[in-house]
């Protein structure tokens, strides 16, 4: 991979409240889809109904964390490669957060976690046109400088927390959307079964649970498995310990923690 940028500007849109950077984002894309330019950047000091996988609403105390969506127009990809949007996203939120410590991976498909607690949660909404994706708008929520936690989540934690000191939220953003632009660019410009593969690799390394037989459930109910592999288009498949093979889409199985 290249290094970062020294000179890497970026669109800012900086707003102190909002029902999520995700709806901000995407309603000024559809109002105004001419001049809004790719890498544009929603943040916010707080979001009213700040939404993750499977509907879940993200707790957030104003101004103390990394509330933010980006736009991007990989119109190169295919609808079938889009979950590799998904693994360069949270590939740069967790290399990034490895600056503090080597004890953050990727539960699937793209939650950040340190060690058995949560740090960051994400929402991609593609918008699919024909043969390509005309739109990613990724949304991301990284408890940054929050030291107590209200909501019934069973296991946030923030970077202060971590560390016990207070961080600069505006260097972690900069960082974060360096490394995506970074991994972005090489999607877009270098051999793609190639690139796929190098961030396949990198994806994989990346994994929680990713060794030995660990607690999950799916619409049948819990079982011990380990982890196998996850696919080009996002599947997840396991090994119970009976040794068959289990394979899910998103939503289809969970970890249980």
């Amino acid at each position: 991979m290249k290094t970062l940028p020294e000179n890497f500007t970026f669109p800012m849109i900086d707003v102190d409240e909002t029902v999520s950077t995700n709806q901000y984002l995407s309603q000024l894309c559809n109002e105004q889809s001419e001049s809004v330019a790719e890498y544009t950047t929603v943040t916010a000091q707080f979001q009213s109904a700040g939404k993750g996988q499977r509907g879940n609403s993200w707790e957030s105390e104003k101004g103390k964390n990394l509330l933010f969506s980006v736009v991007l127009y990989p119109t190169f990809l295919e609808p079938r490669r889009q979950f590799i949007l998904s693994q360069i996203a949270s590939l740069a939120i967790k290399e990034e957060l490895n600056r503090w410590s080597n004890d953050f991976f990727i539960k699937w498909p793209n939650d950040i976690y340190y060690r058995e607690q949560k740090i960051c949660g994400m929402l991609i909404e593609n918008e699919l046109t024909g043969r390509s994706i005309s739109r990613c708008i990724c949304g991301i929520g990284l408890n940054v400088n929050q030291e107590i936690f209200r909501s019934d989540a069973p296991n946030p934690v923030s970077l202060k927390q971590i560390t016990g000191k207070e961080q600069n939220r505006e260097e972690i953003l900069t960082h974060i959307l360096k490394r995506m632009k970074i991994y972005y660019e090489g999607l877009r410009m270098e051999d793609p079964q190639t690139y796929a593969n190098e961030v396949n690799a990198r994806y994989a390394r990346s994994l929680f649970r990713r060794r030995g037989y660990h607690t999950y459930e799916d619409a049948d109910g819990r079982f011990q498995a380990r982890l196998l592999r996850v696919e080009a288009d996002g599947r997840f498949v396991l090994e119970d310990e009976n040794g068959k093979e289990r394979s899910y889409l998103f939503k289809e199985v969970q970890y249980v923690l």
